[in-house]
């Protein structure tokens, strides 16, 4: 008789205590739900998968995503559905203006998806977004966390000219790991976004995940790229793997870690550093700025 193969199955890693969160509850994460469905919009809280939506809902903020839900990239560490996106809807920013105001938000992230399929690369629904918001409610501030537009420079300066309080751009990860991480991305355009913000008298910011197995030397390698293009603040979080078909996490970085990247990245000189397992780019965004 045969001997018979034994499959194993695979080890799952369990998350560390510090990962954990409450589910989403109470009337303020109840009344933003409401809004958000009731004006089709999008948020990458959802499509992201963010761990903080019901702290960030249940304080009555959240993260538009305009542009719609299909992103052109298939990043390997993004929840966000990959695909042909639907065509632009240039009713949206009236749309996310209305429940910006219903809301009363005081200060407002918006992202997007990546629209490589388009000429402007959304840049002309991201200028009209930003001045619909300002006409409705001209006490809010802003924060773009904005693609890179594939280095076509004439669609960023768009951003420049409606110039919100905020410009964040991600580099996402290391050098060494941007290929694998972010596929159709680069590394030095990314700087140069970041760069051209920066000339263009932006506030700029940028967030890296950790635990994806960089080392801390390329951590701090990457700080220093960034405060080179003169960033003004840095986040970094912890990656979580949305599905078995993006990247797993090599490492879960500790919190007392994080508190020393903290110390690190101040001592750098950027403005502001959000440094912790839970922080994405949008967490406490409204503590940036200055």
């Amino acid at each position: 008789m045969a001997e018979t193969e034994v499959m194993e199955k695979p080890v799952r890693v369990q998350k560390p205590k510090w990962l954990r969160v409450k589910l989403p509850t109470g009337e303020s994460y109840r009344n933003v739900r409401k809004i958000v469905d009731e004006h089709e919009l999008h948020t990458i809280c959802e499509s992201g998968n963010c761990p903080n939506m019901g702290e960030c809902w249940g304080a009555g903020t959240a993260t538009f995503m305009i542009l719609g839900n299909t992103c052109t990239r298939s990043c390997g560490f993004c929840a966000v559905d990959t695909g042909r996106p639907d065509a632009v809807d240039e009713f949206e920013p009236g749309r996310v203006a209305r429940s910006v105001k219903l809301m009363g938000v005081k200060h407002c992230v918006i992202t997007s998806v990546d629209r490589d399929d388009l000429p402007d690369g959304g840049s002309i629904i991201w200028a009209q977004t930003v001045k619909a918001i300002r006409h409705q409610s001209p006490g809010t501030t802003l924060e773009t966390l904005i693609p890179d537009f594939m280095g076509k420079w004439e669609n960023l300066q768009r951003i420049i000219d409606v110039a919100p309080e905020i410009v964040s751009h991600n580099l996402e990860t290391v050098r060494r790991l941007t290929k694998q991480v972010r596929i159709q991305a680069k590394y030095d355009r990314s700087l140069e976004v970041l760069r051209r913000l920066k000339k263009g008298g932006m506030n700029t910011k940028s967030g890296v995940m950790l635990g994806l197995g960089e080392t801390e030397e390329e951590v701090i390698e990457t700080m220093d790229d960034l405060r080179a293009v003169n960033v003004d603040v840095l986040t970094l979080g912890q990656y979580l793997q949305p599905t078995r078909k993006h990247l797993p996490v090599e490492d879960f970085v500790t919190p007392e870690k994080f508190a020393e990247y903290k110390e690190i990245g101040l001592s750098k000189g950027f403005r502001y550093v959000e440094s912790g397992p839970l922080v994405r780019s949008s967490y406490h965004a409204e503590k940036h700025l200055f």
